[in-house]
């Protein structure tokens, strides 16, 4: 509630800092001339910043509201790997901006700033939460990957469904309203692992910890999805849709339900095979 009610009413704040800043969408110049999205050129963009800001907010609020909720070191690590991820899309849009063309960090230096936040954050998963290397779908398989396998898989989760979300942020509430969707679910799933100690792999506290945080990204979510639904008054850009993407990635590997993040998130599977084959197409014929 407190993630939701500060997005909400800081975001049209933000918008016009934004604009004032001449802080605007570019539109590439590679689609069809009179694109249905050129209309949309200069609309404030960065506005993930709200949703960052406000479920930092609400994770903070949750613990001083209650002398139960404590400190866990799931939610300390999840919520580093938002705001690391949405550090990364903040200088890819600015950049972005200041260059005058929807292009950022080059690939190469975009890449590697992805794939130095998911090493950093499997690294703290394995030695600072000790999570399980096992192979999980809604329970576990007996299948332990062992922490080298698990460490690639890791890295390879985060940096493929940050760019996942980050490739569906393309129409007017399309990634906030679905990420909301996506983060209600994972708070159903780290409070029945709360509430149900000694059949996960989950410590109590930290699975209660990592239920704030899905809850805070959710009220983040649908604040801003009052402002970004069509005709959308502001986007995320990829300060928002990064640190979203990394956000879910955290919470499957954290809550160990791994493979269930591409059901969760199927619409951002979807889409970035999408697109997979569109560079096909285009760059074959």
């Amino acid at each position: 509630g407190a993630a939701f009610v500060l997005c909400i009413f800081s975001t049209p704040a933000l918008i016009r800092v934004l604009r004032a800043k001449g802080i605007g969408q570019q539109i590439r110049d590679d689609g069809p001339f009179a694109h249905p999205h050129e209309k949309k050129a200069g609309t404030p963009t960065m506005g993930g910043i709200a949703i960052v800001v406000s479920a930092l907010f609400g994770y903070m609020v949750a613990h001083v509201s209650t002398e139960q909720t404590k400190f866990a070191r799931t939610g300390i690590t999840l919520m580093a790997l938002v705001v690391a991820m949405a550090i990364v899309g903040f200088v890819d849009d600015y950049l972005g901006v200041r260059r005058g063309r929807n292009l950022g960090l080059r690939k190469r230096g975009k890449t590697g700033g992805q794939l130095l936040v998911a090493v950093g954050f499997a690294l703290l998963a394995l030695n600072y939460v000790n999570v399980s290397t096992h192979l999980s779908f809604t329970r576990m398989f007996d299948i332990d990957l062992a922490t080298g396998l698990w460490f690639v898989l890791a890295i390879f989760w985060v940096y493929g469904f940050s760019n996942a979300v980050n490739i569906t942020d393309g129409l007017d509430g399309l990634a906030a309203g679905s990420a909301a969707m996506g983060f209600a679910a994972f708070v159903i799933i780290a409070f029945w692992q709360f509430r149900h100690p000694g059949v996960y792999h989950v410590l109590p506290a930290g699975a209660l910890d990592l239920a704030i945080v899905a809850a805070a990204m959710m009220g983040a979510c649908l604040g801003f999805l009052w402002w970004n639904a069509a005709p959308a008054q502001v986007f995320m850009g990829d300060v928002g849709s990064l640190a979203l993407g990394a956000a879910m990635a955290g919470l499957s590997l954290l809550t160990n339900t791994i493979l269930l993040l591409p059901l969760l998130g199927g619409l951002y599977v979807f889409e970035t095979l999408s697109v997979i084959a569109q560079v096909i197409s285009f760059r074959c014929f």
